[in-house]
């Protein structure tokens, strides 16, 4: 590491110059990081990007550029992301250094009770995700509003700030690779979801890649976003098309629900959060100064990632592993140590993440020093865990993710989904939209904390993430991907931390993903997915420890997530540097603000 740069920033400046790193392009995806003195935007898609650009450029802010990211990817990738959906936000305020966090989920119907699904002939253990049952209230287009209203610059209008949105929409745009691979595996979907099937497809087909794509209803529902604000959603013609589709087979949503979402408003939350205590770096083995990692509270899965890193913790402190900066990267002894400290966390965040106003608040229980020492005894440093179950805290692929960052400091860190895929490919009649299959999310057993109820929200995957050391903004980033998002965002904060990877070569290096937590069947291990790229000699020693690996790749790669992330770095000469990097695993890159 550079002796000139400072302690706080941990940027180390030679990693870009090939003088000085023989192994300067040896990421897969020959991306270099991208980097700027003003704003940033990281996405998944380069006109989306351009989007939130457009908005910078305008005098907006990191938060007003989000909201116009994701409503740009609603238009170019509405195969992950919507209005249809729901939202979560982290906002780092450069002039107060602290981060904010808005809950933008929504809610079940009122009427929706584990009977009444009983009822209607829901009997499994969850809501399958293709029925309208699965619909809770879309939670996105009040945490757009919401998000201009209270964390704007109040330099642009919510007008201004859609307004990419719809020229994409309403003037066509050419579809992207991956977008037109999702695009077209979900054609049969689209099409037996509801009438109004054409509203998303290219004359009567998924649209593939260089094709222009038309979204002329969706551009009508921006428009009255921007000018009646929540109302335009939430009350009217949008609110009565979600209803009345949603009643046409057999849901039991009304327009009272959207109503209540509508005078609720988003939840701005308190974040939680947890201090990384061995946040070493190569060539800066002694440093000991904590990174705070923080999330959004549950009903959000945040809280994984944050047990996950207090068990590593833990497990470096009694030399159950060695110091993880020591360790080689990708090794058998590193990954298994990642492994199974997420394995242990999803198995008690599966449980207990519900919504906290119907369940009790575990978030401080969870992470409390003791609980996590007694978590990290069921670490075996030679064989992988079987039969896990959830801990007693009281006793002792499809998603859209991009980070904004502007010339003040601020950063948004945002994340927007329909949860799988489309969610339920069920479009409200001249909407342009697909309406969220969120509600899948609830578990269907009573007395489980996450069990649907009248009003409740859903255990919720999708989650923003942001690091600090202490009170200034290290990183704004996330991963997308339903369960591997605490998995993502482990992996790349340590490749970074530990081995000093740029922000590029942390989202470039293979990853694994595992099954959410629990055992496989016969006492067996969940599966564990490792990207093509980890070394076959680690691989097998994996399987020698009890994992149950196989190797992916080509687009079943989307797996293993789809990251962004924004680094703030002091450059030697004491100046704001903003160091972004775009997943390979995916259409977008970072764009700096000129």
């Amino acid at each position: 590491m550079s002796s000139t740069t400072s302690s706080r920033s941990r940027f180390d400046w030679s990693v870009t110059d090939p003088a000085h790193n023989p192994e300067f392009m040896r990421f897969s995806s020959r991306r270099s990081t991208v980097m700027g003195t003003k704003g940033m935007v990281a996405c998944s898609q380069p006109l989306a990007a351009s989007a939130g650009i457009e908005v910078l450029n305008q005098g907006g802010n990191a938060a007003d550029a989000a909201v116009a990211v994701a409503a740009a990817l609603n238009v170019t990738e509405p195969c992950n992301t919507g209005i249809g959906g729901d939202a979560f936000c982290l906002f780092y305020d450069a002039k107060a250094k602290k981060v904010r966090a808005f809950n933008g989920s929504g809610r079940a119907p009122k009427a929706m009770t584990l009977d009444r699904l009983r009822e209607a002939g829901i009997s499994g253990k969850e809501i399958p995700g293709n029925s309208l049952h699965s619909v809770t209230v879309p939670g996105a287009a009040s945490a757009w509003v919401d998000t201009v209203e209270k964390l704007g610059s109040g330099k642009v209008s919510l007008s201004d700030v859609l307004a990419p949105a719809i020229r994409l929409a309403e003037n066509g745009h050419p579809i992207h690779e991956s977008t037109a691979y999702l695009w077209g595996r979900s054609e049969k979907l689209i099409k037996a979801a509801s009438p109004n099937a054409e509203e998303m497809l290219l004359k009567g087909k998924a649209p593939k890649a260089g094709e222009i794509m038309r979204m002329p209803n969706l551009a009508r529902t921006f428009r009255e976003l921007a000018t009646k604000g929540k109302e335009g959603f939430y009350k009217g013609r949008i609110a009565e098309e979600i209803v009345s589709l949603i009643k046409s087979q057999g849901g039991l949503m009304e327009l009272g629900d959207l109503e209540a979402h509508f005078e609720r408003g988003t939840e701005e939350v308190t974040p939680i959060s947890y201090t990384y205590n061995h946040p070493a770096e190569a060539g800066d083995l002694e440093g000991k100064e904590g990174v705070t990692v923080y999330e959004c509270p549950p009903n959000g899965q945040g809280l994984t990632a944050l047990l996950a890193l207090g068990i590593l913790d833990e497990l470096q402190d009694e030399g159950k592993v060695g110091d993880l900066a020591r360790i080689p990267h990708n090794s058998a002894e590193y990954l298994h140590a990642l492994i199974e400290a997420l394995r242990i966390a999803f198995v008690d965040t599966r449980y207990f993440v519900a919504d906290p106003d119907h369940s009790r608040d575990v978030v401080d229980a969870l992470l409390s020093k003791d609980y996590l020492r007694e978590r990290a005894k069921l670490f075996d440093p030679k064989k992988a865990a079987v039969d896990l179950v959830n801990g007693s805290p009281a006793n002792t692929c499809d998603t859209v993710y991009f980070s904004v960052t502007d010339g003040e400091g601020n950063a948004c860190s945002f994340i927007n989904s329909n949860y799988a895929g489309f969610g339920t490919a069920a479009v409200p009649k001249g909407c342009g939209f697909t309406l969220q299959n969120r509600g899948a999310g609830f578990v269907l057993e009573e007395g489980h904390p996450n069990c649907v109820a009248p009003g409740k929200r859903p255990y919720h995957t999708i989650i923003p993430a942001m690091a600090l050391r202490g009170d200034e903004l290290f990183l704004s980033y996330g991963v997308m991907g339903g369960f591997m998002q605490p998995q993502g965002h482990v992996q790349v904060l340590l490749s970074m931390l530990h081995h000093g990877f740029s922000v590029q070569d942390a989202l470039d290096a293979p990853r694994f993903c595992i099954g959410p937590g629990m055992q496989g069947p016969e006492g067996k291990q969940s599966d564990v997915s490792l990207e093509l790229g980890i070394d076959p000699k680690v691989v097998e020693e994996l399987r020698a420890m009890g994992h149950n690996v196989n190797l992916v790749d080509g687009w079943s790669r989307f797996q293993f997530g789809r990251g962004q992330m924004i680094q703030k770095v002091i450059n030697p000469d004491g100046k704001l540097v903003w160091a972004a990097g775009s997943d390979l695993r995916a259409d977008g890159q970072a764009v700096a603000q000129v």
